[in-house]
């Protein structure tokens, strides 16, 4: 890649538009399952260009959304002690916990700090020995590598006062739990391009197989979703269910085997609560026991705390793409920006952050629906 103009180039949108609308014959519905193509497909009106029976279902590719209330609390519990450093990126401390954030936990006194990478907050570690040092490391199969590498240096160097708290997810069993559940309404799926750059694309043929739809490894700039789309239509009204991967300047076919065997090394694969979703069977990460000795929530003992999800919000059946934003009644009522009942309107990814960035605040003939989440 040279230039990002190349990816947002109109007149080859066009042409890739012009191709879907002559091959859709028929209604479909897809899915792309990360939050940074929900906010660049709703940022660039993607799916409003897109033919009448063409529907984008906005999926639970957010990795700020998806970690469960209660890691949210563990992580506030930890933040508020005094001999603690708390490390995060920007993007978790407007994350609302049971009852605060980490932002008030800051400014009732405690010590949290956002850095770049997790490397940054083993330096600190390394800096301030008489303190503990834990980073948040939360995300998919992306973000999980160089968590891995910086506990495997934790280790290395001796550094006792590092853990991390753990909230890592892996995307194929939440497809898997997203095709079992009887309210899915999900034809294909368009699959997270830097997901696939770790992991490649050796798990996606058996669910293509398993529940007959289509899956697209995809980037994120406009022309790369649309091409996406594109090869997803072909393949519906063919009748065909395969991976394709129109991600290739960036991800291959065996992934990053680097990457892949550090994760083999640090985790092991466990169950994992999504927030808003409830637990899908091995779709997460923790610390194996080698390295359990940095584990946050072993550590200071907090694996006991419990909460309970907010009756008023529906971000769950958002990840799961059973509504729209706009379909809550809470959207841009109690639930906005400033006071957000859930992560999905506070994330950088977040499908009801895009909706309410961008002003996509109702659709005609649409209203808000009952129906039966996942789990």
């Amino acid at each position: 890649m040279r230039y990002l103009d190349e990816f947002r180039d109109p007149e080859l949108a066009k042409r890739l538009l012009d191709d879907i609308h002559a091959t859709a014959k028929h209604p479909w519905a897809m899915m792309e399952v990360c939050g940074g193509q929900t906010h660049s497909i709703i940022r660039h009106g993607l799916d409003q260009l897109l033919p009448d029976g063409i529907e984008l279902i906005h999926g639970p590719g957010c990795p700020v959304c998806v970690t469960p209330l209660d890691v949210i609390d563990k992580a506030l519990e930890i933040a508020s002690r005094p001999e603690v450093i708390f490390c995060s990126f920007g993007d978790m401390l407007r994350v609302p916990g049971s009852g605060r954030d980490l932002f008030q936990v800051k400014s009732a006194g405690g010590d949290v700090r956002v850095v770049y990478s997790p490397l940054d907050a083993l330096e600190l570690a390394r800096a301030n020995p008489d303190r503990q040092v834990v980073f948040f490391g939360i995300g998919f199969e992306t973000t999980a590598p160089p968590n891995a590498m910086t506990v495997y240096q934790a280790e290395k160097l001796g550094v006792e006062n590092f853990s991390l708290l753990v909230s890592h997810v892996r995307v194929p069993p939440a497809i898997e739990a997203i095709m079992t559940s009887p309210a899915c309404r999900v034809q294909a799926f368009l699959a997270a391009g830097h997901v696939c750059t770790v992991m490649g694309l050796g798990e996606y043929p058996p669910l293509a197989e398993r529940f007959a739809v289509p899956i697209v490894v995809t980037g994120f700039e406009p022309l790369d979703i649309l091409e996406g789309i594109r090869r997803v239509v072909h393949q519906l009204e063919e009748g065909r269910h395969e991976v394709e991967n129109a991600y290739p300047r960036a991800v291959a076919a065996g992934g990053n085997p680097v990457a892949q065997k550090m994760l083999e090394d640090v985790y092991e694969v466990v169950d994992r609560s999504w927030r808003g979703i409830g637990m899908i069977p091995q779709s997460g990460w923790r610390l194996s026991e080698r390295y359990r000795a940095f584990d946050a929530e072993h550590r200071f003992s907090v694996g006991d705390i419990r909460t309970k999800e907010s009756a008023l919000c529906r971000s769950g059946e958002v990840l799961q793409g059973l509504i729209k934003p706009h379909e809550c009644a809470a959207f841009g009522k109690e639930c906005t920006p400033r006071n957000p009942l859930g992560a999905t309107m506070v994330s950088s990814e977040g499908a009801c952050a895009a909706y309410y960035l961008y002003r996509r605040m109702h659709l005609p003939g649409t209203g808000p629906r009952e129906v039966t989440p996942v789990g």
